[in-house]
């Protein structure tokens, strides 16, 4: 009977990993990269909708306490 090559576990590591790192050269081959432009305006974008959210939770924050202030007689 044949011998079956017997792999170490580290000999199984490295192959898996090569294998892992040339999927991923290939997977990052196929993303479409953003332009700058596009860059730019998602950035600015995201940063307005933070910023709006952050606003809405501030503003809604100082009126939910004045009202928990009136009710409990503090003003």
């Amino acid at each position: 009977m044949a011998e079956e090559a017997k792999v170490s576990k580290w000999g199984k590591v490295g192959k898996n990993s090569g294998k892992f790192f040339r999927e991923i050269r290939s997977e990052l081959k196929k993303v479409i990269w953003p332009t700058k432009n596009q860059l730019i305006n998602n950035t600015i974008t995201v940063l307005a909708c933070c910023l709006a959210i952050g606003a809405i939770i501030w503003i809604a924050d100082v009126l939910f306490g004045y009202a928990f202030k009136f009710m409990l007689g503090k003003i």
